[in-house]
């Protein structure tokens, strides 16, 4: 067996304020409840909310003051994530994954902005794992990453047993989310750490999923901290005899005798998506995709045949 305590916390978040404080006073409590915990994980965008206006730089006071909480509860920290603004103007959506002893070994730039949304953001183009001695391969995606099954293909081809994926969703998908997280836990047997936030970090239901797709926690609509103990080996076991010992899903996917053309940018097989018209936010009574199919001439109904139920 290898154990490892991880510990989501969901809680409000103010868009017009730093949450720093209250991020740190929250992790206080955890680790008087839960010592026991190893790594902490907050929502996207925790510490300074969701406007492009408190974007930091990349070195600043709230990172170096999580760093020394790190050092301080002796735990791994990842806080969330905050915009990034670098030196070229640019802004990125960017988490930092903090050690036990307070440095900061990786970062991660979401890699698929919610356009069109999410205007004024730039996408990263860097896939982050990072070990944790002793214990496994860890991998970071950001909320809106996960809708896209190749960001945790490639986490989990280099290796990553667990997903941590901080969210903001405050919208009506997130049960989709929820659903894709226990697909994603199933389709690359890995573990799943979802932390949505509440107020304007989201509408909360954080979840944490096994690698047989098990929901093993599930917060409400209220403010929540859940330490969960996983096991490693759990992973690293159904990956070689399969999911409750049936399929082999990784294994069956590096020995497949097919390429994915439609993976290439330019690829003929993807012509249809170059059907669907630009990324931009609906305008009111656009009927953008109900006139065409773009699949050729196809006969449309009559729009006075009625149609039945």
């Amino acid at each position: 067996m290898t154990p490892f305590a991880i510990a989501g916390i969901q809680m409000h978040i103010d868009a017009l304020r730093s949450n720093v404080d209250e991020m740190l006073s929250k992790l206080d409590v955890l680790m008087i409840r839960f010592p026991w915990t190893q790594m902490v994980l907050f929502s996207e965008l925790a510490p300074f909310g969701p406007l492009h206006r408190f974007a930091q730089p990349t070195s600043n006071d709230a990172l170096d003051r999580f760093c020394e909480a790190a050092r301080k509860h002796r735990v791994w920290i990842i806080p969330g994530s905050m915009f990034e603004k670098t030196d070229d103007g640019r802004v990125f959506n960017t988490s930092a994954v903090i050690d036990p002893d307070g440095n900061v070994v990786r970062r991660y730039r979401k890699m698929f902005p919610f356009l069109p949304y999410e205007a004024g953001v730039d996408a990263g183009t860097d896939f982050c794992t990072f070990d944790v001695p002793g214990v496994g391969r860890f991998g970071l995606s950001i909320c809106y990453d996960i809708w896209f099954p190749e960001t945790t293909r490639q986490l989990t081809s280099a290796g990553a047993e667990v997903l941590l994926h901080p969210v903001l969703t405050g919208t009506t998908d997130r049960d989709a989310e929820l659903a894709i997280a226990r697909a994603t836990a199933a389709q690359f047997q890995c573990y799943v750490f979802d932390v949505n936030g509440l107020g304007a970090g989201g509408v909360g239901k954080s979840c944490v999923v096994d690698p047989a797709s098990m929901v093993l926690h599930q917060s409400g609509g209220q403010e929540d901290m859940f330490p969960v103990e996983i096991d490693l080996d759990q992973v690293r076991r159904q990956r070689e005899t399969g999911i409750r010992g049936l399929g082999q899903v990784l294994k069956s996917f590096r020995d497949r005798s097919v390429e994915f053309s439609a993976y290439e940018k330019n690829s003929a097989d993807a012509h249809y998506l170059q059907t669907l018209g630009p990324l931009e936010m609906p305008a009111q009574g656009a009927r953008d995709g109900l006139l065409s199919t773009g699949l050729g001439d196809l006969p449309m109904a009559n729009p006075s045949t009625p149609l039945n139920d």
